[in-house]
């Protein structure tokens, strides 16, 4: 029997599961507070729990899907873990040390078929989604990582913005967030979670309706459809108009701000009339718009593509603010180790 992470329950789903095989309701809290509070790694280590629940639970689940098989570690504190599945397969998760705490970025899935011209992750087509269980273990392992440190340090943030298209995975995303947000685990509050999708706008109304409260990020990088297409062949799927008019009806029903992703690519989208006309798309949602002027990463395979000047990308940033946009540059983390989503996987595999 293929055993599944434990970490890819939900705490309903855990208290169902249990009550399913005869045990009391209270059994999922004894372990869940194991799993998220007191962060055991086995099994045995439940000792309130009675043995035959345990044994029961390690018939079905296993608790580490992921095996370290790399780590890169920054300057400025930034780590890079690259980890082997049960499968054979790799992915990336990334510990992040902004000014307001320590951020994971999770990946969805292994490989990518969005296909954005300028990325590293789409170097290697999608192979399958990620499990609920995976996602959530890629957050308990950076934890256990800091745990082992002893620097008394948790997890605080977290952005689903590795490999992958969190909205093409959707149910397993959003079973993994409830596990992320769950009160009684690993307690990350809602404003403190952020999702990133390319433009899938079937299924940001999808998302929309769930009423998660997390925070929702679209990749745009560009304001036209004609250049859009050029870089991101997902637009040809769902062009512009489409993503604005679901984004719309996210604000409308949530009244969250919502951010705009934009990735400067020198001589591509970083002149002054593609700031007026991303100034222009945005329109009367200014107030709950946020664009994230992103540098680019460069990718080797990715050579037409370079970094805009940082004159340039101030000079955009300056002609946002005066249309009375809201925009940051964001602030960058692990320059000096390989920066770019899944370039650590892509070399590795090479």
């Amino acid at each position: 029997m293929n055993k599944e992470s434990i970490y890819g329950l939900t705490f309903d789903q855990l208290e169902a599961w249990l009550m399913t095989y005869g045990h009391k309701k209270f059994r999922a809290s004894q372990v869940w507070d194991w799993l998220y509070r007191k962060r055991v790694t086995s099994f045995s280590e439940m000792t309130d729990v009675k043995p035959e629940c345990l044994q029961l639970l390690a018939e079905h689940f296993i608790f580490q899907s992921l095996n370290e098989h790399f780590k890169q570690e920054s300057e400025d504190g930034t780590i890079k873990f690259l980890f082997r599945l049960d499968d054979g397969n790799l992915i990336e998760t990334v510990l992040m040390r902004p000014k307001f705490g320590l951020s994971a970025c999770v990946t969805t899935q292994v490989g990518c078929n969005i296909g954005c011209s300028f990325c590293a992750s789409g170097l290697l087509t999608k192979i399958r989604d990620l499990t609920s269980g995976e996602i959530v273990e890629q957050i308990i392992r950076v934890q256990h990582y800091l745990d082992q440190e002893k620097k008394d340090e948790s997890v605080s943030h977290v952005v689903v913005m590795g490999i992958g298209e969190p909205f093409d995975n959707l149910e397993n995303v959003i079973d993994s967030l409830q596990i992320i947000k769950d009160h009684k685990g690993l307690a990350i509050g809602a404003k403190h979670i952020t999702v990133s999708t390319s433009g899938l706008a079937d299924k940001i109304y999808e998302f929309t309706d769930t009423n998660l409260q997390v925070n929702l990020a679209i990749s745009l990088h560009a304001p036209t459809n004609e250049l859009r297409t050029r870089i991101m062949k997902i637009n040809q799927a769902f062009p512009i108009e489409e993503i604005m008019k679901a984004v719309a009806y996210y604000l409308d029903k949530t009244n969250r701000r919502i951010t705009l992703e934009y990735i400067l690519l020198k001589d591509v989208n970083d002149r002054r009339e593609h700031a007026l006309q991303l100034s222009d798309l945005i329109g009367d949602k200014r107030h709950l718009t946020n664009v994230n002027l992103i540098p680019y990463n460069p990718v080797d395979e990715h050579t037409q593509y370079q970094r805009s000047q940082k004159e340039t990308m101030l000079a955009f940033y300056d002609t946002l603010k005066k249309q009375g946009i809201n925009c940051s540059i964001r602030l960058e983390h692990g320059t000096d180790i390989d920066a770019a989503c899944g370039q650590l996987r892509s070399k590795q595999i090479k």
